[in-house]
């Protein structure tokens, strides 16, 4: 989701523009982060209501001193590689999981629905809200929400903080797109940095994916 709404917003304001908002997009996966451990601390116990405003809470009081930060790669990668490395202890401790259920084709519908209105708003206010904010909007936990939100209603809270735990590895492949993009916009044509950016993307989340496997 993040791909699109730079691209939108790199035709719209310019490579100059997205190249910034890329490297706080890097920047932003704190707070992406701060929200998946908000909610699946909140999910054992709570509603699905309640644990989303928390999760989305803990969004916000991380996004809005981030904002604040100078957009640079090199800063972003950083914090970025530091807030993964350390996420994973933060969570809660993995409880008993329901059944898998099979998912009907009207949920996943909906699901599909809920995910693309929520990237569609988020482009839609990013770029009249400056680089950094647009950044950060970039990264804003829209699939966590969904997937959190739908899994917790259909098989409960354990599911759903499972499920936000498992998604902080995928993170990697979404910040190595953010720094290489924010660093190959300014030097290259836009087709060609998104394209070199997105294949880096799918290297790092294959290289992610084998080393969980070799792991387990």
């Amino acid at each position: 989701m993040a791909g699109p709404i730079l691209g939108f917003i790199a035709v719209e304001q310019g490579s100059a523009f997205a190249a910034k908002a890329a490297a706080t997009a890097a920047v932003g996966l704190l707070a992406s982060v701060s929200f998946s451990v908000a909610y699946a601390h909140a999910a054992h116990g709570r509603s699905w209501p309640a644990a989303l405003g928390l999760g989305l809470l803990a969004w916000l009081c991380a996004a809005a001193p981030l904002s604040l930060l100078p957009a640079h790669p090199l800063l972003g990668l950083g914090l970025a590689l530091l807030t993964l490395l350390l996420a994973p202890p933060l969570f809660p401790q993995p409880r008993a999981l329901n059944k898998a259920m099979r998912l009907r084709p009207s949920e996943m519908g909906l699901r599909m629905a809920a995910g693309a209105l929520l990237t569609l708003g988020v482009s839609g206010v990013a770029g009249m809200m400056g680089s950094h904010w647009s950044g950060l909007l970039a990264v804003f936990p829209m699939l966590g929400c969904t997937l959190a939100v739908f899994s917790h209603r259909s098989q409960g809270g354990a599911y759903a903080a499972t499920l936000l735990r498992a998604m902080v590895t995928g993170l990697y492949s979404l910040a190595a797109f953010c720094v290489s993009l924010s660093l190959l916009l300014p030097r290259l044509d836009m087709p060609l940095a998104f394209g070199l950016a997105t294949l880096l993307c799918l290297a790092v989340q294959l290289a992610t994916r084998n080393t969980g496997l070799a792991r387990r």
